[in-house]
C-alpha cells in the first residue's frame, strides 16, 4: 500500500532524508518516530506528492508519486503538520469544498460528509468560521478533510497535536476503527501514541532508518523490560524495601525515586522478579500500594537509539 525505496531528499547542503526504505501493508498502523529534524515531515510530504525526492522513489497503492501523482493522491488522505485550513471558511463549507475537489457526488457525497462530521464531533462548530475555533477543533477539521473521501491510505502528521486528553482518546479510537480496511502512517513525537494505536514503529534520525519493529519488540530492548516497580504505602519503608531488594537474587540494580516514594528493581538477564518482590514485601511486612511489572520504556529506547546515532 505504501512503498518507499532508497528515498533521499537534499535541500542545498542539508540531507533531510538519506537512503530510506520501508513498506507498509494493509491493516498496519505505522508509527513514524524521530527527534526534531529527523526527516519525518519531509518523508510524509514526499509520499503525499507535495515535494519530489532527490533520488529514490515512493509509491501509494502501486502508483509512483512522481510519475503518476494524481492516481497516488486519489488513494491518499493526508493531514499535514499544523493542519492548514482556510480560516475564513466554516467547517461545513470547507468540507463540502474538499468533497467537491475529491469528486464526491450525490448521495455518496452527503453520506461521506455526514459520517465524517459525526466521527470527528464537528456538529457544534459547523457554521462558525474556522479562525474562531480552538486549536483542537481546527485539528479535527484538518483530520476530517483527510478522511472525507474514505481513502485506502492515510498519512497523518501529528494527528493529536493540540487535542485535550478526551479528544486524543476519540481520535485514537477512530484510527483504530479505520485500521482494518486501511494503511495508516502516523508521524509523531508523542511516544504514548505508539502504545495507543500503532502495530509497528519506525525510528529515524538524521534522515536514516534506525529501527523498524513492533512496539513490544522495541520495549523489549529497554533495560526496564520485565523490571518491577513497587510503591510502599508508607514512604518511610522505601529505604528498607530498597535495601532488601538489592540483596534479592536476580536483581541487577534498584532505582529509588524518593520524590514519588517508589522504586524500580531491574532484573538480571532472564530473571522473573514479580513474584519474588511480592513475597519479599510480605515477608518484610511492607504494605504496597502499587506493584507493577514493566514491559519496557519506549522513551528510554528512543533516547538510546537516537543518541547513539548522533541525534540531538
Amino acid at each position: 500500500m505504501i512503498e518507499v525505496n532508497a528515498l533521499t531528499k537534499r535541500f542545498a547542503d542539508v540531507v533531510a532524508v538519506s537512503d530510506l526504505s520501508f513498506r507498509v501493508g494493509p491493516g498496519e498502523i505505522l508509527g513514524f518516530l524521530g527527534p526534531n529534524g529527523a526527516g519525518k515531515s519531509t518523508t510524509m510530504r514526499i509520499i503525499a506528492g507535495f515535494i519530489d525526492p532527490t533520488s529514490g522513489s515512493a509509491a501509494v497503492c502501486g502508483h509512483d508519486v512522481t510519475r503518476d501523482p494524481l492516481a497516488a493522491r486519489r488513494a491518499l488522505g493526508y493531514l499535514p503538520e499544523g493542519a492548514p485550513v482556510w480560516p475564513e471558511m466554516t467547517p461545513r463549507g470547507f468540507l463540502r469544498f474538499i468533497a467537491d475537489l475529491r469528486g464526491l457526488k450525490g448521495e455518496h457525497r452527503e453520506r461521506r460528509l455526514s459520517d465524517t462530521i459525526g466521527r470527528l464531533g464537528l456538529e457544534p462548530v459547523l457554521d462558525r468560521t474556522i479562525d474562531t475555533l480552538s486549536k483542537g477543533f481546527k485539528r479535527r477539521v484538518g483530520l476530517a478533510q483527510a478522511i472525507v473521501h474514505d481513502p485506502p491510505v492515510l498519512v497523518l502528521d501529528e494527528p493529536t497535536d493540540g487535542l485535550d486528553p478526551n479528544q486524543k482518546h476519540e481520535v485514537r479510537t477512530l484510527i483504530r476503527e479505520m485500521a482494518p480496511g486501511k494503511t495508516i502512517v502516523i508521524s509523531t513525537h508523542i511516544l504514548e501514541e505508539v502504545h495507543a494505536v500503532c502495530t509497528r514503529a519506525i525510528i529515524v534520525a538524521g534522515g536514516r532508518l534506525l529501527a523498524d519493529e513492533p512496539p513490544g519488540a522495541l520495549e523489549a530492548r529497554s533495560r526496564y523490560h520485565n523490571a518491577v516497580t513497587a510503591c510502599p504505602a508508607d514512604p518511610a519503608d522505601l529505604a528498607r524495601l530498597s535495601a532488601a531488594l538489592a540483596s534479592l537474587p536476580g536483581v541487577a540494580g534498584v532505582e529509588p525515586d524518593t520524590a514519588e516514594a517508589r522504586l524500580t528493581a531491574l532484573p538480571a538477564r532472564g530473571a522473573d522478579l514479580y513474584a519474588a518482590v511480592a513475597e519479599l514485601a510480605a515477608r518484610e511486612r511492607i504494605v504496597l500500594r502499587e506493584l507493577r511489572l514493566e514491559s519496557g520504556r519506549l522513551d528510554e529506547v528512543f533516547r538510546t537509539i537516537t543518541t547513539a546515532a548522533g541525534a540531538p
